[in-house]
């Protein structure tokens, strides 16, 4: 098994450390430093993982809510698979990348005798 990057966004639980427990209470704090967001902008900033983030509003976050970059994005370590289940040609893998020769037994169903 390989390791992939990850991360996950910890906004809501910093701003709930500092007293901040609705998405709209960020959207003035962010104005004072010329962000200008929509409610809906800022909800999704709060209550989902950012895949791109301007630095601008990073460091915004960082004074505003008075926190490290650490604070609000942790690295952390996801296991990938390895192995697939065809290739994109359809051939079956290697015998390396699979689980070799074991393959489960089907089950039967029998049903109760009456």
């Amino acid at each position: 098994m390989t390791e992939k990057l990850d991360y996950r966004w910890n906004l809501r639980e910093v701003m709930a450390m500092r007293g901040l427990f609705t998405t709209i209470s960020l959207q003035p704090l962010l104005a004072e430093w010329g962000i200008e967001l929509s409610s809906s902008q800022i909800h999704r900033l709060v209550t989902e993982r950012p895949e791109r983030l301007s630095l601008r509003v990073l460091m915004a976050l960082m004074v505003i809510l008075d926190c490290s970059m650490e604070d609000l994005i942790e690295p952390v370590a996801r296991l990938g698979v390895t192995g697939h289940r065809k290739t994109a040609s359809g051939e079956k893998p290697d015998a390396e990348s699979g689980v070799g020769s074991f393959r489960p037994k089907r089950a039967r169903i029998v049903r109760p005798e009456s």
